[in-house]
This record gives structure tokens, sequence and C-alpha cells, in this order.
């Protein structure tokens, strides 16, 4: 097949022990025949650019190339220590919408856990949302001593990944899907991801659901992990969620990662760059390999992801391992040699645990959806009838809360708002409180209809004109808009109201 007709692949080998386990992944697949339909682009990303100065830790080359492709394969790369560069996978799974995350987590022969040593089979996924969350970034410096995050959930974003969710599970035959969340205390941004949750299941109505307090989750997996299935869950909690469940399973060497977009979808290794082993040809190329196999499934290439499981699963089974796990008794091997033992059992299946299925031969099915021509909106709830209710003004300010009351209730005279609540980091200070609340320089300050005041009866502009007079003797910081969607508040109450 000529390089025009294969399908392409951008390959980004990464940082510290990227560029070994990467050579030896390639190797391996070339060995299996995906070099036959497969052409693997390499690009530029990673610690090198970041010190050229580049902030995106890619060229604009890596860039174009991904986006004609629309597969990335890429290593494990470093995020810079200071100089404002973020880190290079949140920056490509954001910027290409690889709204997704998938990993599975599997007891693997011959690498040894608690759960192993128990006679546990460990099988399970987790489908972490990969956009938004308190992974936009926002941050801010509000007065001398509080920092915001901002943690930002949509509801079409959880519908991406919540339906994702259940056709991965319809696809592969999982019977019942969990959402992770903390709804009991984040009422409204993880209530309306496990609302989207129960909403989007009800179009896969063969798949049972159930729903857990991220909390108890971690719990329930190091106690009892084989009651799950499929996990889905937000993006923080899903991150750190997903590296708990890679300990259940060996470690991060042993843990697949896809991140699946609607037009570009990115594989890679999730581990570290392990940089004081790079370059001694010592490194453990599993976490690649099988996050390789789960690309080649994306494209169709069935038969070829089932024959390199097999020969892992077999390699693996005898004993053959390398230097981070494994039987100690036995020499460890170093890259080159556990990639030749995988080679020299492609064609084998394992003994010990369920082999593949090797499906017959069959050309690949990846077809690339038509590039878009613009970022595209998309939306869940439409034509809701909004009121505004007043506003949230955040202050810098040293003042008690009852002194600070008395100057925004001086402030809201003559406006249609009273003052209804003070907070300081989420707790009400005022109208009631305790002594024993310590306060910090960051208030929030809200204002509501007075009564007799009808909602609707004007916009945000009033909200507006009280934010400037409360800002002729106080620093805002910032400012929310209080509004009610179809009659439901829009915001939440403060701890203790």
């Amino acid at each position: 097949m000529s390089t025009s007709q294969q399908i392409q692949i951008a390959v980004a080998k990464g940082d510290g022990i990227g560029p070994e386990i990467m050579d030896a992944t390639l190797e391996l697949f070339k060995a299996a025949g995906v070099m036959n339909h497969v052409h693997f682009r390499e690009v530029r990303m990673g610690a090198g650019v970041f010190a050229e100065g580049n902030s995106r830790g890619m060229t604009d080359e890596a860039i174009r190339v991904t986006e004609e492709s629309g597969i990335l394969f890429k290593g494990p790369m470093g995020t810079p220590s200071g100089g404002g560069g973020k880190s290079i996978n949140v920056t490509a799974r954001k910027m290409w919408n690889a709204f997704a995350n998938y990993r599975v987590f599997k007891t693997l022969p011959g690498v040894e856990t608690v759960y192993s040593k128990a006679g546990i089979a460990i099988d399970f996924a987790i489908v972490r949302e990969n956009i938004e969350d308190t992974y936009g970034g926002v941050e801010h410096r509000l007065s001398n001593d509080m920092i915001q995050c901002k943690r930002l959930i949509s509801a079409p974003g959880s519908d991406q990944v919540h339906r994702f969710a259940f056709q991965t599970a319809r696809k592969v035959g999982v019977k019942k899907v969990h959402c992770g969340h903390k709804a009991n205390i984040m009422k409204m941004t993880d209530g309306i991801f496990l609302d989207r949750f129960r909403s989007v299941a009800k179009d896969f109505p063969e798949i049972e659901t159930g729903d857990v307090i991220v909390d108890a989750l971690c719990l329930n997996l190091v106690v009892k992990p084989q009651q799950y299935q499929i996990i889905v869950l937000p993006n923080l909690q899903g991150d750190i969620v997903s590296d708990l469940c890679a300990g259940l399973v060996g470690g991060l060497g042993f843990a697949p990662s896809a991140n699946i977009g609607n037009h570009i979808s990115i594989f890679e290794a999730v581990h570290g760059t392990a940089p004081d082993i790079a370059g001694r040809g010592i490194a453990n190329p599993t976490s690649l390999v099988l996050s390789g196999m789960m690309m080649l499934r994306h494209i169709g290439m069935n038969k070829e992801a089932a024959t390199i499981e097999n020969a892992l699963l077999a390699t693996l089974e005898s004993g053959v391992h390398t230097g981070d796990f494994g039987d100690k008794s036995k020499p460890s091997v170093g890259t080159n040699e556990f990639t030749r033992a995988i080679i020299d059992n492609l064609g084998n299946k394992p003994k010990t645990v369920p082999a593949a299925d090797v499906p017959a031969q069959a050309d690949p099915t990846f077809v690339r959806e038509p590039k878009p021509s613009g970022p595209r909106m998309i939306r869940t709830f439409k034509n809701l009838v909004t009121q505004v209710a007043g506003c949230d003004i955040y202050l810098d300010s040293p003042l008690s809360p009852l002194a600070l009351a008395e100057e925004m209730q001086r402030a809201a005279a003559d406006t249609p708002f009273k003052l209804t609540l003070i907070s300081n980091r989420g707790t009400q200070v005022w109208p009631t409180g305790s002594v024993y609340t310590e306060c910090v320089d960051y208030y929030r300050v809200r204002f509501e209809l007075k009564d007799g005041v009808t909602a609707g009866s004007f916009g945000q502009s009033r909200c507006v004109a009280l934010m400037d007079r409360v800002a002729e003797s106080f620093t805002v910081c910032s400012y929310e808009l209080l509004r009610t969607f179809d009659g439901v508040k829009g915001y939440s109450l403060a701890q203790g109201q």
C-alpha cells in the first residue's frame, strides 16, 4: 500500500525515556504488520520545543501534521518548571477537544499486586471528562491572601463524555456504568454532571447505571475494585481516581490512555519521563504498547491489536520483565530485549489468562470527519426564560463582617437591591454567623431584589450600576450575575445559610 493510501498518524516521541519506548513500540508494530496500513509521521513536541521559547511546547508543523492526521501517538512529556509553559498534555487535549480520557485497568500476568496475590482479577475502565473543570486553568490572585481557581462544567461538555462512556459500554459489552461525583457538596457543578449522566443514560436502556460519591468510590476501589466496570467522572476527580486505579494493577507503567475527540484523538503513555534512567535502555514500554493497541482498535486494526495483545500477555506470562516489575529472582531485560520477546511471541496466545479474540484480517475502518469551518458551538439547553435576581460582588477588604455590612447597606440604598448575605471562604458571616469563624481579606457580598421588586423588570445594567457604586469605596475583585432559569435559582447558598 502506498504512503498516500495509508492512514497517517502523527508521532511525538516525547522526553526522557520517550524516544526509547516509542522506537521499541514502533518496531513491534512493524513486526505485527501495522505499517502495511499506517504511515507514522514524526513531529516535534516537548522539552526541546519549550526550550526554544515556544510556550505551547509544540511546533507549528507538529500542529499542522496532527490536524491533518486526526491521530497523535505520543510518548511521555515533561512540563517546564516556571516560564509560563502549560502542560503539553493538557494543551493538546483541550486545543483539539479530545473530550474523553479513556483508561483501561486490567490485571496482567507477571505483574504482581496485592490483588493478584489474593486472586482478584481487575478489569474496568475510567472515562474522565477532559476539557473542563479546574483544568481550564482560570486562576487569579484576588487579594493579598486569596487565590481563586474557577471550576467550569457545562451541560454539553458533560453530555459528550457521558455519551462516549455509554457508547463504549455498549461496544465492549459492559452491563453497568457508574458516575463518580461530589454533588453532595458541589451541588451545581457536579450536580449538572450527574444530572446529564442520568439524562444520557435514558438513550441506553439496556445498560444499568449507578452513582457514587468520589470519596466513597476511592474507598470502594481499594476494598472491592471488581464491583465496577466503567466509571465516568469530572476532570480533576477523574485524573486522581485514574492514577489510583493504575496503582491497583501495578502502576502507571501498565495503564494505557486514550483521549478521544470528534476530530482528533490522542493515544499516550501517561507515566513520567523518568530522566534518571533515560538513555540506559532499561525502560518499560508496556504502557505505550497498550496505548498503541487502543489506537489500533480505534482505527479498526483489530486483528493486529489482538495479535499484539496476545503476544504481550504471553511474554509477561513467561516471566520476561524489565527491572521495574516481575520476579526479582529472574534477571530483568532491557527495553529492546523485552520488545524482541513480544515480537517472538507474535502469533502465540497466553495460557493462564483469557486470550484476546483475533478477528479475520480486515482493512482499517478509520474515516476522518470533515474539517470544521470554525469552532463549533455546542448547546444542551435552549430557550430557557432567564431573569435577573441580583448579584454577588467580591471584595478585597480587611473590615469586619458587621462593618462591611453597614457599608454595603448604604451602597444599596435607593437601588432595587437589598443586602442578603456576606460570606467569607464560602461560609456565611452575616446576617448570622459564629464568632469562631476566621475570616480572610476576601468577601462575597450578595444583593438580591427587594421585596416588591418584580423579577425580570430590568436587566443586568442595574447590577453593574450597583457594582460601580460599591467600587467607589472598595476594591471589587469580581462580580457574578445572579439569575433564575425557568424559575430555578442559578446560584448556590453559602455554608451555614
